[in-house]
């Protein structure tokens, strides 16, 4: 994923398991949640990360939950092998044919 280096604000803390703010998984890095942002680590500061592209939706792809969503960033995506039913952003398939999936061939 190409990602715009946006810098995110300052925080009196180091974003990590204790922070408090809420952690998921997003393609290859962990997005951390909290105030309508999602901050991801970049060359040892914070990025905001990227925000739905679909025409209804404004939140980021990390906790996007829109039921027709077209944005092939958003982390929602179920992979489509006939053998997986995990969500693209886990899916582990070795031989993975899943166009949303990121690691598939």
């Amino acid at each position: 994923m190409t990602v715009t280096h946006a810098p995110a604000e300052t925080h009196n803390h180091t974003h990590g398991p204790d922070c408090g703010h809420l952690a998921i998984v997003h393609e290859d890095h962990v997005d951390y949640l909290h105030d309508g942002h999602a901050h991801r680590e970049h060359d040892g500061h914070y990025d905001e990360c990227a925000t739905c592209s679909c025409g209804d939706c404004n939140d980021t792809c990390a906790a996007c939950e829109c039921s027709d969503c077209t944005c092939d960033t958003c982390n929602h995506a179920v992979c489509e092998c006939a053998h997986c039913d995990d969500a693209c952003a886990n899916c582990a398939c070795a031989d993975c044919t899943c166009a949303t999936c990121k690691h598939a061939a």
